[in-house]
Order: structure tokens, then C-alpha cells, then sequence
């Protein structure tokens, strides 16, 4: 008996010690590590520089730690010049006053994304912040309208039979703004499109509202700004003294976006 007590007090001295460390001991924090890898996400984009909707995106993100993940994505917009007008005919059609051109832009992006601010598993907000570089892919395509050639007396009473003819837009062939008659079929340049190459740069905050692990919803809003090796012409004009294409358009394109998107995680 005297050896059982004396081992037993031997055993207790010994894991006195390690007791005493685990109470000092601080807790384990715990796992900020995500619990997917992937992102992939879907979305509609508006932008300043784009009409009531702009274009879409998609995005892939792969995670890199608990703060950092990369992602590619690409972007397809409509550009428009802030000094566009748009004019009822008297036939009840529209057209774009000078417009020369539409202009389509395709922007792969390559970037990274910090998480600022993670929300819980099932519930809350998170707050990402995103910076993201690459080429600006653009398509240049002829403005089309029908034009009214149908020659007329000086009492405007038609000569001949009705000659309308669908041509690019060009307001020295098209001065008299009276015979225009409506814009064309949006794609009836397309046999004409001219590629521009350019670059842009974006800084964005996105707000993700994912209620489950493998759905995600939310919306990103950035600033970004573009350039053009070759400067766009969208907008046509007489030439004057003081006044041409070239003044008109520009080679930079910043604009502020918000996207909407939805997506899934694994």
C-alpha cells in the first residue's frame, strides 16, 4: 500500500506542472481558412460610360490563404461618348446625331483580391477589395442608318419612286438631318469592324452576401480607366477651323461600374 500511495504522489508531482502551463495556456484561436478554394462568378455591369446596362462579366478566383486570392476575369461592354444625342425622325424612327461608330470592348483582367473583412459562415457581409490589370480589346463598328434619297419638288412632293438606303452614318454625306429616317439593324456593319488594342487598370470594393457555403451573391464597385494606342473615333462632325474627329473623341476612358453577380464556390 505504501508503494501504491508513494507511486501515485510521484505521478501527481509530475503533472502538476503540465496542468499548471494548461491553465496559462491561451486558447487555440480559431481557423480563418475558408472552406472553398474556388470562386467562379457571373454578372450584369453598369458603368458611366456604358447606357442602361452596360455589358457582363465573369470571374474565376482561386484562394491563396485566408486574406489573398487571384482571379482572372473578362468583362464585354458597349463605350459611348458622354456627348451623345439622340434625335426623333419624322417618320417616328431615331438616330444618334454624329454618331460614326459603335464601340464594343472586350477586358480580360488579371488581378488579386484581400479579403477586408470576412463574414460569417451563415450570415453577414463580406468586404473584399480588388485591384486588377490587362488589355482593352476593341471593336469598332459602323453607325448605319436609312437615308431618305427619294428626289422631290420645291413643294416636297416625291418625283420618283422611294430611294431609303441603309449606309454608315457620315454627316458630310448626311447633312440634311430632315432625310434621315432611322437607325439600321444593329449589325449591319459588322462585315466593317476595325480592332483597336488598348490597356486598363481597375481598383474595386466587392460586398458578398453568400447565405451558404456554395452559393455567393453580391456587387462590385470600382473605378477604371482605360486607353487606346489608337484613339477611337465614335463620334463624326463637320470639319471646321477649330473643330475634327480628333477633338472630339478621346484616347481615355475612365468610368465608374457597379456589377451585380451571382456564382458558386467549391
Amino acid at each position: 500500500m505504501r508503494h501504491v500511495l508513494t507511486l501515485a504522489a510521484t505521478l501527481l508531482a509530475a503533472a502538476a506542472p503540465a496542468a499548471v502551463w494548461a491553465q496559462k495556456a491561451p486558447a487555440a484561436a480559431p481557423n480563418d481558412d475558408p472552406s472553398y478554394r474556388k470562386e467562379f462568378v457571373y454578372g450584369i455591369n453598369f458603368n458611366t460610360k456604358g447606357g442602361l446596362i452596360g455589358g457582363v462579366s465573369v470571374r474565376s478566383s482561386h484562394v491563396l490563404n485566408e486574406k489573398w486570392s487571384r482571379y482572372w476575369s473578362i468583362e464585354g461592354v458597349e463605350v459611348k461618348h458622354p456627348k451623345e444625342r439622340r434625335l426623333v425622325s419624322n417618320n417616328g424612327g431615331s438616330f444618334v446625331r454624329d454618331k460614326a461608330n459603335f464601340l464594343y470592348v472586350l477586358r480580360p483582367t488579371i488581378g488579386v483580391q484581400r479579403v477586408i473583412f470576412r463574414k460569417a459562415p451563415e450570415a453577414g457581409v463580406q468586404v473584399n477589395a480588388l485591384f486588377g490589370a490587362g488589355p482593352s480589346i476593341g471593336l469598332q463598328m459602323p453607325y448605319y442608318i436609312y437615308y431618305d434619297y427619294t428626289p422631290v419638288d420645291p413643294n416636297g412632293q416625291a418625283l420618283g419612286p422611294d430611294d431609303i438606303r441603309a449606309e454608315a452614318y457620315d454627316p458630310r454625306l448626311h447633312g440634311n438631318l430632315g432625310r434621315v429616317l432611322d437607325r439600321a439593324p444593329l449589325f449591319s456593319g459588322i462585315n466593317e469592324v476595325k480592332p483597336l488594342l488598348g490597356a486598363h487598370i481597375r481598383a474595386a470594393l466587392s460586398f458578398e452576401y453568400g447565405r451558404y457555403r456554395d452559393a455567393v451573391a453580391g456587387i462590385e464597385t470600382g473605378f477604371l480607366l482605360e486607353a487606346y494606342g489608337k484613339r477611337p473615333i465614335i463620334l463624326s462632325t463637320l470639319p471646321s477651323a477649330d473643330i475634327d474627329d480628333n477633338s472630339i473623341n478621346n484616347r481615355f476612358y475612365p468610368s465608374v461600374y457597379l456589377t451585380i453577380y451571382l456564382g458558386s464556390r467549391s
